[in-house]
């Protein structure tokens, strides 16, 4: 199939979104498949939730920061009231993550009820396939050994160091609750395909996400919280080298892993 021009004609929006599909498409092996208004809606409208997921995530790493400089700051006595705050906060951007996967798994719903016929044997990929087992592998790692650097905190006798651990922990349990509603809502959200082609963009959307899902960049930024509290020199060097660790094999995954075209055409090839 060959690429049909792109409407001059349209409104702006959909013209600019018709022509990232095309160069997303292009970016994927796929040149030769039509930038079709399914597909540039659809990315669309996971490029701004994907930023929408960046800003909360940096809000909660922003929250963290003035929660731990409000609570133990100051040489003052410790006052809970930011850490219930940080709770609540955790709390409503788990809320936040939940209408803004919503508002994606509409988008897609209004997207199938207009198509006017269904890719045929359609699939469902399940978590091997859109996340895969070395990433899954990564992503608990990470999060484990974020925890345990932030729980090693916990034994160190300055009371500050200690208390601020405990922020750093609600912190990433929020972010780990974050990830685990978006992995649920790319397992669990249905199939929008009306051809061969666009039945193969969804998968690569799928583990193009996934993806972007497992990298640690609130592990990696969260417990740098901990610094506020004067960390012993033992806590540094063991959050050093878990930082470049995690960085060493996530470069390692991104080079040895196949690309998400290819998962996905392997995916098609089985159906």
């Amino acid at each position: 199939m060959t690429r049909e021009p792109l409407p001059d004609d349209g409104p702006p929006a959909r013209a600019t979104d018709l022509r990232l599909a095309s160069a997303w498409l292009a970016r994927h092996g796929l040149a030769d498949a039509r930038p079709t208004p399914l597909l540039a809606g659809r990315l669309a409208v996971r490029s701004r939730a994907r930023l929408a997921t960046y800003v909360i995530l940096a809000t909660l790493i922003i929250v963290s920061a003035l929660a731990a400089t409000s609570a133990f700051g100051d040489l003052q006595p410790y006052r809970p009231l930011p850490l219930l705050a940080l709770a609540a906060s955790v709390a409503g951007l788990l809320l936040a993550q939940s209408l803004l996967d919503r508002w994606v798994r509409r988008v897609d719903q209004r997207a199938g009820a207009t198509l006017s016929r269904r890719a045929a044997h359609p699939i469902q990929p399940g978590w091997r396939t859109v996340l895969g087992r070395p990433y899954a592998v990564f992503a608990v790692v990470t999060f484990a050994g974020a925890m345990v650097l932030a729980g090693s905190a916990l034994a160190v006798p300055d009371p500050t160091v200690r208390q601020l651990a405990v922020v750093v922990l609600i912190g990433l349990l929020g972010a780990t609750g974050i990830t685990a509603l978006q992995l649920r809502h790319l397992l669990r959200h249905p199939v929008v395909a009306e051809d061969e082609e666009s039945l193969t963009a969804d998968v690569i959307m799928r583990v193009e996400d996934a993806r972007e899902l497992t990298t640690p960049n609130v592990q990696w930024s969260l417990p740098m919280v901990l610094l506020f509290g004067a960390a012993p020199g033992w806590w540094g060097a063991a959050a050093v080298a878990y930082v470049i660790l995690s960085m060493v094999a996530l470069v390692a995954l991104r080079f040895r892993t196949p690309p998400s075209a290819t998962v996905a055409r392997q995916v098609m090839s089985v159906r």
